[in-house]
């Protein structure tokens, strides 16, 4: 993998709205030298690859998931097997598909590059499976401490929210400081989501990529309990 060819601005630089920067390319290097920065790509239709880096930052602690009652009880009544990278490119063509009528922002060449992320080891998803069929998961890219989350999707309920709760699990398992999700929503507030200002969460990030973490450090599987 050769040296990064983009010079992303300093975050700070970001608009209120969180668009950093646009152009360059979508190669692994790239890619983590964004991350590295606490920048993520999010193209759109008819513009250059724009670059991100919102102001709050949505994390989730590793120890702070938020598991209500009902997904307890989800829990609880089991059907549920959870592995870690074992369909990570049927995970990412389930985030990609919202529908006939909802246009995706994971276009072809996102998902050819977070392929070749997770060919390098970079990128990693969690599956759930019910009755042998893949009902939800989640993929992102782990470097040390960091793990910043990129899309989820579920085919069965609570699928999804499933998934949240074993990437946490396996993340405290394996050392993980730091759940980036990027965007603050209702949905991920309930799961136990919090918002940092930029500051704060820079200097979160900071820490957590200098962690000397393997993200795939235990079994391969994570229980859900």
């Amino acid at each position: 993998m050769g040296p990064c060819r983009v010079r992303f601005p300093d975050p700070r630089e970001a608009d209120a709205d969180g668009l950093l920067a646009s152009g360059g390319d979508l190669e692994p290097p790239t890619l983590l030298a964004a991350y590295r920065r606490g920048v993520f790509p999010w193209p759109a239709d008819g513009v250059d690859l724009l670059w991100w880096s919102p102001d709050p930052r949505a994390v989730l602690p590793p120890d702070g998931v938020h598991v209500s009652r009902s997904l307890a009880r989800t829990l609880r009544r089991g059907g549920f097997r959870v592995t870690i990278d074992a369909a990570f490119d049927d995970v990412v063509a389930g985030c990609a598909d919202r529908g006939d009528d909802d246009e995706t922002w994971i276009t072809p060449a996102i998902r050819e590059a977070y392929a070749r992320l997770h060919g390098l080891g970079w990128a990693h998803s969690v599956e759930v499976w019910v009755d042998g069929a893949l009902a939800g998961g989640l993929y992102g890219v782990a470097i040390g401490g960091l793990f910043a989350a990129e899309s989820m999707f579920h085919r069965r309920t609570d699928a999804s929210k499933v998934a949240l709760v074993a990437l946490a699990q396996h993340a405290r398992a394996v050392g993980v400081e730091l759940i980036d999700v990027q965007m603050p929503t209702p949905h991920l507030a309930a799961m136990g989501a919090r918002t940092l200002a930029r500051d704060a969460y820079l200097a979160a990030l900071a820490r957590a990529v200098a962690c000397p973490v393997n993200f795939t450090g235990v079994d391969g599987v994570s229980p859900v309990e």
